[in-house]
């Protein structure tokens, strides 16, 4: 699974594609709830039901890209480690902390520069 282009390329652009969608999900909340203004300003003895709606959709969408997140660090973590190209020098340690540190960036940006331009080269690594 570590080799496979599939799960390399889903690991490395679902973080930051659902990022760009959960941005897009929360402007339509927000734009949602500035449209009804006037409906839950007339619901003053009940809770709005939109609110709580969204808040709970938004909440399990969090819950999911956390998720996928905490997986993608891990899926480039271990492939790094068993890179043959990052054996030599501080590259790996460079890595692993751009993957901490920077998140979903740094994964993608190890996936462009690390496996898919280093593809026809080393057969391990693909």
């Amino acid at each position: 699974m570590i080799h496979n282009k599939y799960w390399q390329a889903f690991f490395a652009l679902s973080p930051i594609i659902i990022l760009f969608i959960m941005m897009l999900g929360y402007f339509i909340f927000l734009f949602s709830l500035f449209s009804n203004i006037p409906e839950l300003e007339r619901s003053h003895d009940e809770p709005p039901e939109l609110i709580l709606e969204w808040i709970g959709s938004f909440m399990i969408v969090i819950f999911l890209v956390v998720l996928l997140s905490i997986a993608s660090l891990v899926f480039f973590i271990v492939h790094a480690v068993q890179n043959p190209n990052l054996k030599q020098g501080h590259m790996l340690l460079l890595w692993i902390l751009l993957f901490i540190f920077v998140g979903g960036l740094g994964q993608l940006i190890y996936w462009l520069v690390e496996i898919v331009s280093k593809r026809g080269q080393n057969p391990q690594i693909e």
